[in-house]
């Protein structure tokens, strides 16, 4: 009781072919989410480490503010005191608002985050919409 008509061989293969197709597609997901999730991590340890980074600068950078301020009011003890204070103070905190404005563009605009999934996504859906003929296959 063997089918031998055409149809049921071509209808066999079609179902195979579209198992492998299906097969193809969820291994191409599955890469493609790994890649995000490295990227994820990347991204991840470059912020930790530039907040590690930051505290330590501004530690010190506060530690070396204070001692220069000290070292100026004592510099002008006897009759300018309140003045340098007070120039100390605005010039402090006009640096203070300037290093704000700048850390919040700065992480408004993050340089290059997910890069190598975006351009293997856009290579991806160039494959999908190219001919069959004139596919290219990266290493």
């Amino acid at each position: 009781m063997n089918d031998t008509r055409p149809g049921a061989a071509a209808g066999v293969g079609l179902l195979v072919s579209l198992r492998r197709l299906v097969g193809t597609a969820f291994e191409l997901a599955q890469v493609r989410l790994e890649l995000i999730g490295i990227e994820l991590e990347e991204q991840k340890l470059r912020i930790l480490a530039a907040l590690v980074w930051a505290v330590f600068g501004v530690m010190l950078v506060g530690v070396g503010l204070a001692l220069f301020a000290g070292c100026v009011v004592l510099l002008f003890w006897e009759g300018y005191r309140l003045q340098a204070m007070v120039v100390l103070m605005l010039v402090f905190v006009a640096a203070g608002v300037f290093a704000l404005r700048q850390a919040t563009v700065r992480l408004k605009t993050p340089p290059g985050a997910f890069a190598a999934s975006a351009a293997e996504l856009a290579q991806d859906r160039a494959g999908l919409a190219s001919p069959r003929g004139t596919e290219t296959h990266s290493p």
